[in-house]
């Protein structure tokens, strides 16, 4: 067991890190879906017009320009993600600064778009399971998920919640398409509404958790984003104007033409990965987001002639947990360093391997920590400490203990010391802060599907996607 001491801390550490973030990574790619005769593509069962009601009610009333900016990124609910962290990051930069930096980073044009509405995107990134929905829903549905807000528009109109005013102009095109602009182009306000009142008919949105709003039916807004600056910027062409709803068409509409969004959904499980060479060596990475679970992964490579270094980190926002890790390898050796947390507990590990032998170390939040380390000639010791204060050391295959009563051991007593775990309490069935807690990392057991691979770090795949239930 000691032998193999520090590998095993890193496994465990990893284990949990891809458990958390096990999917398929397929690439993504931005050109339009191929919708089936009914706009639905074939990923699963389509949603009912109700569904798709409640999934759209807490947008349906945003300016048209804005709902095709939302729809789009919501098919990316990874980069919705990144973004808003990003954006919370570089809360300094403004205007043209702010712009060009947007600009220069891998993210889809819609999710580029929404960085002008910190508000909006922000909200996207709180209720990812809302918005890997909502998008999943346009990207298979796009007829039906147009006609829905549609629906909900003509529902607001008919009970005097949807009128023009000095933010918003409303204007009834047709029995069926109601259109919704600024008044003033280059000023856009964001509506903030209770989507359970105002359309007359109390619309729950599933995994959804609204702003707080006053629970009537009055639709308020925020200040006003001035998007003008963007319309006359030559830097970027993914601004506000370049965005439509096309009512006819039924479609969001992106510099004049169709757009389905993200063609990487797999039954909504999808990601995207490349890989860039040099004349020295190459660089790969990694991303991708599990709907069903809430989590969203990433991870990269880079390598040459001396060697290579991964680095991943993975995180659940409905549950709290969250995992990142760095390995690396030389001539020399390797070594690596992960962490693991959840509702407060934290575990860190170290490994380092030379010709020498091995060394690993492991820490948790809770008090709990051990040593081990294998020499080149076999020789081997390790010391830890549990939560509780109980202590265990071993040296060549001789396991010692003193749980408060002084130092007790002998050398077939090595069992003892690897039932008490390193990270937490003695026969603490399962509350230590390596324990999944019973599918606490995830949203449920079962989204752990295939098996999570826990070699070098850098692979985040496992498990086969399925559709819609």
């Amino acid at each position: 067991m000691i032998r193999t001491l520090a590998k095993q801390f890193l496994s465990t550490t990893l284990s949990f890190l891809l458990v958390i973030g096990t999917m398929p990574l397929e690439a993504g790619a931005q050109e339009p879906a191929q919708p089936g005769p009914s706009g639905y593509s074939g990923q699963g069962a389509p949603l009912s017009a109700e569904e798709l009601q409640q999934l759209t009610a807490p947008i349906a009333l945003y300016p048209d320009s804005l709902v095709a900016q939302i729809l789009g990124a919501a098919t990316f609910p990874d980069q919705v993600a990144a973004a808003a962290g990003w954006l919370q990051q570089n809360s300094n930069l403004t205007g043209q600064t702010l712009m060009k930096s947007v600009d220069a980073q891998p993210w889809d044009p819609s999710v580029k778009a929404l960085t002008q509405f910190p508000s909006v995107l922000a909200n996207l990134a709180t209720n990812l399971s809302w918005t890997s929905s909502l998008g999943e829903a346009y990207n298979t549905q796009p007829a039906d998920v147009m006609s829905a807000v549609q629906f909900l528009r003509a529902k607001a109109l008919a009970a005097g919640n949807l009128k023009t005013g000095p933010q918003l102009t409303v204007v009834q095109q047709s029995p069926q398409v109601i259109v919704i602009q600024p008044v003033n182009p280059q000023v856009v306000y964001v509506p903030v509404y209770n989507p359970t009142v105002v359309y007359g008919y109390p619309y729950v949105t599933p995994a959804y958790v609204a702003p707080p709003v006053a629970a009537t039916a009055v639709v308020a807004f925020g200040v006003g984003i001035a998007v003008g600056a963007m319309m006359n910027s030559s830097c970027c062409a993914w601004g506000y104007s370049s965005w439509n709803c096309g009512w006819h068409s039924t479609t969001v509409v992106y510099r004049g033409g169709s757009y389905y969004g993200n063609t990487a959904w797999r039954g909504g499980y999808y990601g995207s990965s490349g890989t860039v060479y040099g004349a020295n060596g190459a660089a790969r990475y990694s991303q991708g987001y599990n709907p069903s679970t809430g989590t969203y992964a990433r991870g990269g490579t880079v390598s040459n002639g001396y060697g290579s270094v991964s680095a991943g980190q993975a995180y659940n926002p409905r549950t709290g947990a969250s995992g990142s890790t760095i390995q690396g390898s030389n001539a020399y050796g390797s070594y690596g360093a992960s962490t693991v947390s959840k509702n407060g507990n934290t575990a860190y590990s170290q490994h380092q391997t030379t010709s020498q032998g091995t060394t690993g170390s492991v820490k948790t939040s809770n008090g709990g920590s051990a040593y081990g380390a294998v020499g080149k000639n076999g020789n081997s010791a390790a010391i830890g400490q549990t939560a509780n204060g109980n202590k265990y050391a071993t040296a060549n295959g001789n396991t010692y203990k003193n749980t408060g009563s002084g130092w007790s051991g002998n050398s077939n007593n090595t069992q003892k010391s690897s039932a008490s775990g390193w990270g937490g309490q003695e026969k603490s069935g399962g509350s230590s802060a390596f324990n999944s807690g019973g599918g606490g990392w995830e949203s449920r057991s079962a989204s752990a599907r295939g098996s999570a691979s826990t070699g070098g770090g850098g692979g985040w795949g496992g498990g086969g996607g399925r559709g819609r239930r």
